[in-house]
């Protein structure tokens, strides 16, 4: 097992660009190259098998939904499949994950659930999951259906600009879901105490504004298989936030660490007006 900061460093040093984002400790560096997983800064055959325990196995994408708020847009087309700037909303997160390695990938779909398939010609490796109630639950549903998919694996809302690519890591270290530090939103977000999620809530101050985008790590996803099934079987269940089953319903089984991202790297469009707002070429006057 790798320290925290062990993995951090050999898996910055590991990433495709080749350019480290975090500043180097030399104390870290040194017991990297005491155990023969760094060689003058790059990391040996021994420092690429440490890091194969952390590979990302897969993805999954949720992308059931309507999006009634981006009407007049989605009464023809997913919102994932809307495009911004001349790409598909969802381009940027698949794009992402293949060049992360990350190959096995799912999407759940729902809502003219045949458009997805224009995808494949792109992007054969993608598997469909198909979500008959997607219209008559929240998305609780649509992580059921890939409940058994959820070990080592990212769980992303398929309707999100992805404009900073090296958020999709091929390593993770643990369970964390992405969020950007506010110091007031109306948003849902996050209280996080020594970086592990501690509530999730709707507007706060000082807090953790949450991303859609969560990895799930082996042991982690298994929990989320039984759990999800069980508080989907509640009375009430149905109406849940998949998300809400390991940071609110079955909290005292999870360990979420909050993974830090900026403004900007991700953009969720939720409305007609914030789409004219990200690309003008909607704004027809």
């Amino acid at each position: 097992m790798l320290t925290k900061p062990q993995f951090d460093l050999l898996a910055e040093l590991s990433a495709p660009s080749g350019a480290s984002c975090i500043a180097p400790d030399a104390a870290v560096i040194r017991e990297l190259e005491e155990l023969g997983l760094l060689d003058h800064g790059q990391p040996t055959p021994a420092g690429a098998a440490a890091l194969e325990p952390y590979r990302v196995k897969r993805a999954v994408f949720l992308a059931a939904g309507f999006g009634s708020r981006l009407v007049p847009i989605t009464l023809n087309t997913p919102k994932p499949l809307v495009r911004v700037h001349g790409r598909r909303i969802i381009d940027t997160l698949l794009d992402a994950c293949l060049a992360a390695g990350i190959e096995e990938i799912y999407i759940v779909r729902g809502y003219l659930a045949e458009q997805f398939d224009q995808l494949l010609y792109q992007y054969p490796m993608i598997r469909f999951l198909e979500n008959p109630v997607y219209n008559e639950t929240n998305n609780i549903s649509s992580a059921l259906c890939a409940r058994h998919l959820l070990s080592n694996a990212y769980v992303l809302e398929a309707d999100l600009v992805l404009s900073n690519p090296r958020l999709i890591r091929p390593y993770q270290y643990a369970s964390n879901f992405l969020a950007i530090p506010k110091e007031r939103t109306d948003d849902w977000c996050f209280e996080a105490e020594d970086g592990i999620i501690t509530e999730e809530k709707i507007g706060g101050e000082h807090c953790w504004q949450m991303v859609g985008i969560s990895y799930w790590d082996g042991a982690d996803g298994e929990k989320l298989s039984r759990d999800l099934q069980e508080v989907y079987e509640q009375p009430g269940g149905r109406e849940r936030y998949w998300e809400q089953v390991p940071l609110v319903f079955r909290r005292e089984n999870y360990r979420v660490a909050v993974r830090p991202c900026r403004d900007g790297d991700v953009t969720e469009i939720d409305t007609y007006r914030e789409l004219k707002a990200f690309d003008k070429s909607y704004d027809i006057g």
